[in-house]
């Protein structure tokens, strides 16, 4: 399992041009603020177009400029997790969890409620309501929500940046059960370097919009 990405495009004043090969297991795109992190997780998410570049993620091609190959965010099975775990608010944490499961076709899935449930801690927590769990439960949930949808790669947006050290320390095993055992591509942004040392096992740093090392 690999991604590999090669992306250039302005926004405004700002250049940026970034390339990279990834593997299974949690790569740290790192680097200061502004530097151009995010832009390049929405880059591969879809939701923001490279003026010129490709994005591969396990031999599938989600963006090439030259080729005229633009996949739609829906169609590239990619799963997305925000500072803020953005969870529907009306919905049951277990419900939350299957939405994204119930839209992938059973042949494209690999993770199941199951598995996902006791990976992540979450059984005693199916029946709340998101407003019932703290930020660092939450956020579990949101990272089970996106496994459940059984993304090629996971993209995390500094995840942690929300919570308190308490709630890091509480997530922290989580994550690195998710990295050790699902064995997906996850791609995490950070600027916080002990999350880098505690979690990455290879570490892309990026300032003003290039890769630094």
């Amino acid at each position: 399992m690999s991604f590999d990405v090669d992306v250039e495009t302005r926004l405004g004043d700002f250049a940026l041009a970034v390339s990279f090969t990834a593997s299974a297991g949690l790569t740290a795109l790192f680097g200061p603020s502004g530097a151009g992190k995010t832009s390049v997780l929405n880059m591969i998410a879809g939701v923001l177009k490279p003026a010129r570049g490709r994005i591969v993620v396990e031999g599938a091609v989600l963006f090439d400029s030259a080729k005229g190959i633009d996949l739609a965010p829906d169609r590239r099975r990619v799963g997305y997790i925000f500072q803020d775990a953005r969870l529907f608010p009306h919905m049951s944490v277990e419900r939350n969890l299957l939405y994204g499961y119930a839209l992938t076709p059973p042949e494209a899935r690999y993770a199941a409620p199951d598995q996902v449930t006791a990976l992540l801690g979450l059984g005693p927590l199916l029946a709340r309501r998101p407003q019932a769990l703290s930020g660092g439960e939450q956020q579990r949930v949101a990272i089970g929500r996106a496994l459940l949808a059984s993304p090629r790669l996971l993209l995390m947006d500094e995840p942690l940046a929300s919570l308190d050290a308490a709630r890091k320390e509480e997530i922290f095993p989580y994550i690195e059960r998710l990295r050790d055992e699902m064995r997906i591509p996850i791609l995490y942004v950070t600027h916080a370097e002990a999350e880098v040392n505690r979690l990455a096992g290879a570490v892309v740093r990026i300032e003003a919009g290039r890769v630094a090392a």
